[in-house]
């Protein structure tokens, strides 16, 4: 199936207006920016880890989970 040509202008406008714009995309080479991961090491104290893990066990989720979701909303805000 040929994919439909639309110019930038209108796709950015569908976009924008929250349309569905996939049959404008080509999915089999579509790929997400900067997902790319990097292993760092972090020390955090005791007292930190605890209320990390007590957090995460609430939430039903990992140490790793928390701390990566709580840092992207930082830095989405900042």
């Amino acid at each position: 199936m040929e994919k439909k040509s639309i110019t930038i202008q209108e796709f950015d406008k569908l976009f924008e207006e929250e349309k569905d714009i996939t049959e404008f995309l080509d999915l089999k080479t579509a790929k997400r920016k900067e997902l790319e991961t990097r292993r760092v090491s972090v020390d955090f104290p005791k007292w930190m880890i605890q209320k990390l893990d007590q957090q995460a066990m609430k939430l039903g989720v990992t140490r790793q989970s928390i701390i990566k979701f709580w840092i992207s909303e930082k830095l989405k805000s900042a």
